[in-house]
């Protein structure tokens, strides 16, 4: 995966402000967390570069813990590690967690778009 770093509220509420125009998805994996990591590495496995339409953000929700409270405040999602996200205009259309995420329904998520 080609995974882009999400470290900041700012970015965070950018890339959400446009999100009308350029849906994204968010990664947030606790570095802490066996399940977390086995969850990181099938989805690295599953996710093909062609699957790349949508930008991919991953989220150290240990380090960045601000940014992960942020993001369950702003979009009305609750906390779970690890987590997928699908944001579309300005709102989570679709999360998952734990050993519901997988790349096929999150490219049939992408493809209803």
């Amino acid at each position: 995966m080609n995974w882009l770093i999400l470290t900041e509220i700012e970015a965070l509420d950018k890339l959400v402000q446009s999100s009308a125009n350029q849906p994204f998805i968010i990664f947030k994996h606790s570095t802490r967390c066996s399940i977390s990591a086995m969850v990181k590495d099938r989805l690295e496995r599953q996710w093909s570069n062609d699957d790349g339409a949508l930008p991919v953000y991953y989220l150290d929700l240990i380090r960045y813990r601000p940014v992960s409270d942020h993001i369950a405040l702003s979009l009305g999602v609750q906390h779970e590690s690890p987590q997928i996200l699908l944001i579309k205009d300005g709102s989570c259309v679709y999360n998952v967690s734990h050993s519901a995420i997988n790349a096929h329904e999150l490219r049939h998520q992408i493809s209803a778009l």
